[in-house]
């Protein structure tokens, strides 16, 4: 017995095809790590209510004489504080994040006794980190933010 293809067939092979095109792309997009989506900041509606503080401390630390500045170097990432301050009387924190890949996203207490910080090679991955330093010198909050490759 030979079948014979009508369009209610055909609109019932297009219907089946569409339902399993649509499962696999919602499987692809929850359950493979590949497909993995998550957000800059878990708390993005709070971290806009702060962002004026951001910039008020940021352009503190482009008025100084001397910004902080990174170079990569053969050992690592060394970070520069300005000259201008006494190393033991800053403080704050380091936070690297990577855009790619959230479980990396690390953050380091700044503890100088030198102006100088090095971050060695081996905690750092090759590619592209969002760099933010949050530091203080007394009661003033500094903020400087780069963008680098490593």
């Amino acid at each position: 017995m030979k079948l014979k293809f009508t369009w209610p067939m055909g609109i019932i092979i297009a219907l089946v095809s569409f339902i399993i095109f649509i499962l696999s792309f919602v499987y692809k997009a929850h359950f493979v790590n590949k497909y993995d989506h998550h957000l800059v900041s878990e708390d993005y509606y709070k971290d806009e209510l702060n962002y004026q503080k951001e910039i008020d401390q940021q352009n503190k630390g482009i008025a100084l004489n001397e910004n902080i500045s990174i170079k990569k170097t053969i050992d690592g990432l060394l970070i520069n504080f300005p000259e201008e301050f006494e190393p033991s009387a800053i403080s704050g924190t380091i936070f690297f994040q990577r855009l790619s890949n959230g479980k990396i996203d690390f953050e380091l207490p700044i503890k100088l006794e030198t102006n100088n910080y090095l971050i060695k090679k081996e905690t750092l991955v090759q590619g592209r980190w969002d760099v933010k330093i949050e530091w203080n010198v007394a009661e003033n909050k500094y903020l400087f933010k780069e963008k680098i490759m490593y």
